[in-house]
């Protein structure tokens, strides 16, 4: 077993600290290194490599060179590969997950679960790689066939976040390296550990070398490299809204595919009549999973006046309960990534108490640490509060009434955001129209949970572009040829 403070692997190869660019692992040219700390205590795990803007240009390199041999290899090869890569992460599950847990402080069980869904993506795209047929369409001209053809785009940018260390890579990656692209990735310098582990375990299943490469660092100086790279022809990001926007601009340049999941401010509606034991214990699950620390938590719950009342007291004593501590011992909530995120709870509570909301529970920091914050609840927020205005990215929940179908509706739908909406109701009609108004990308039914590989994840307005995971996550990588063919 290998100690790295309170990180104990079985495998200790899996903790990687250099780069991986063509096959091999690197410090770059400058031999910089960045300090990752573990967010429960402050003690540094360990160092990364903090390469430069010429070895993030070195790997576009050699990811173009390997474009040629990876992407004409036969589909079930390139199957074959991404199969082994998911059997290594299942049989090296427990040091992953306990790798995200040391770099990133979500709990043991949520990482457990986060590596079991990123390593879905890869299984999901291993088969899909099998599937990019040749379209055969009906002519429109005499003595013609008409043939679409989906072909690789090329070398593929990945920016991944700190949240979802893994299934945010895994996700992008299989989906390319299926549809034969070759990718540069550049995970958060706050949780790069948890990609290179995934480096090592693609090389260990037989991926080519310069076909996936994973460059740590500055993103102000990996990432800029990339959008002037007009070899660099999509690039796939999650992140913040903010984030988005400069990656749009500096790629409008070299006019790349864009594929973003961006920032997301969901909305909870819970009309009378619904099962309140069930809403109550779904609406926790949205917004306290990783610690509220999700593009997909839960930031607005608005309760339907007759039950609100009792709504409120059934969710505050729930969020009570949730136990609060270091991800190793698995409690329900971990600490926050960062004194930024620590900060933005105690502004957007201070601006709602403010403002006339109530404290139902929590609002204050813990002993444990200095980026420990328990669940908290607060009722009768008004949507002038910050909270009802900014994604809070933290486990506050925010809980107002609403008396009309229409107004919650409208209430809902007034934002910049359009990623995931959550719905309660019993009745059928309800759920169909309130389904079809919201303007969100996905709408959650009665339940929290979503996502997975096969489906097209993504929302509108500035929640992002393009979808990630199913066939449409695979197409986002690939580029459609059209041929006309005349015998004669």
């Amino acid at each position: 077993m290998l100690e790295h403070g309170k990180l104990a692997l079985s495998d200790p190869k899996l903790f990687r600290n250099q780069s991986y660019i063509n096959g091999a692992w690197v410090s770059g040219e400058g031999g910089t290194t960045l300090g990752v700390d573990n967010p429960a205590d402050g003690s540094c795990i360990g160092e990364v490599a903090s390469l430069s803007a010429n070895d993030s240009q070195r790997a576009v390199d050699c990811a173009q060179s390997a474009f040629g041999a990876w992407s004409t290899l036969l589909p079930q090869q390139r199957s074959s590969i991404l199969h082994r890569w998911f059997a290594l992460m299942l049989e090296h599950k427990e040091d992953l997950a306990r790798i995200m847990v040391a770099e990133q402080g979500k709990p043991l069980s949520e990482a457990r679960g986060e590596i079991d869904y990123a390593a879905s993506f890869v299984e999901f795209y291993a088969e899909e790689a099998k599937r990019p047929n040749i379209e055969g369409v009906t002519s429109h001209l005499p003595n013609a066939e008409v043939e679409l053809w989906l072909e690789p785009v090329g070398v593929v940018a990945l920016i991944t976040p700190w949240n979802f260390p893994s299934a945010m890579l895994t996700r992008k990656a299989a989906a390319a390296l299926a549809a034969g692209c070759t990718v540069v990735a550049h995970p958060s310098h706050e949780t790069p550990f948890s990609a290179l582990a995934l480096a090592d375990l693609a090389e260990r299943a037989g991926l080519p070398a310069g076909v996936l490469n994973v460059v740590t660092g500055r993103a102000s100086t990996v990432v800029p490299p990339w959008t002037s790279d007009s070899r660099v022809r999509a690039l796939s990001f999650t992140g913040s809204t903010e984030v988005g926007r400069l990656l749009y601009r500096n790629s409008a340049q070299t006019i790349k595919k864009l594929v973003m999941e961006l920032g997301g401010h969901a909305p909870v509606i819970v009309f009378g009549g619904c099962n309140i034991d069930h809403a109550v214990a779904e609406t926790i699950k949205a917004k306290f999973a990783t610690s509220g620390q999700d593009c997909l938590g839960a930031n607005r719950i608005y309760i339907e006046r007759p039950i609100y009342e009792e709504f409120c007291a059934r969710f505050a004593t729930a969020a009570q309960a949730l136990s609060l501590g270091p991800g190793m011992q698995d409690c329900d909530l971990g600490p926050l990534m960062n004194e930024a995120a620590v900060a933005k709870q105690e502004d957007h509570v201070r601006d709602a108490l403010q403002q006339g909301a109530k404290l139902l529970c929590g609002g204050q920091g813990s002993d444990l640490g200095p980026l420990f914050y328990p669940a908290t609840v607060l009722g009768d927020v008004p949507d002038t509060a910050k909270i009802m205005r900014e994604e809070t990215f933290g486990p506050v929940a925010a809980l107002t009434p609403f008396d009309t179908e229409d107004e919650v509706v409208a209430r809902a739908n007034d934002s910049e955001y359009g990623l995931v909406a959550y719905l309660h109701s019993s009745d059928p009609r309800r759920i169909y129209r309130v389904s079809r108004a919201l303007q969100y990308g996905m709408v959650a039914v009665n339940r929290t949970k979503v996502t997975g590989a096969p489906i097209p994840f993504g929302g509108t307005k500035q929640s992002g572009l393009g979808r990630e995971g199913a066939r449409k996550g695979m197409e986002a990588f690939m580029e459609i040829k059209y041929v006309c063919r005349d015998w004669a």
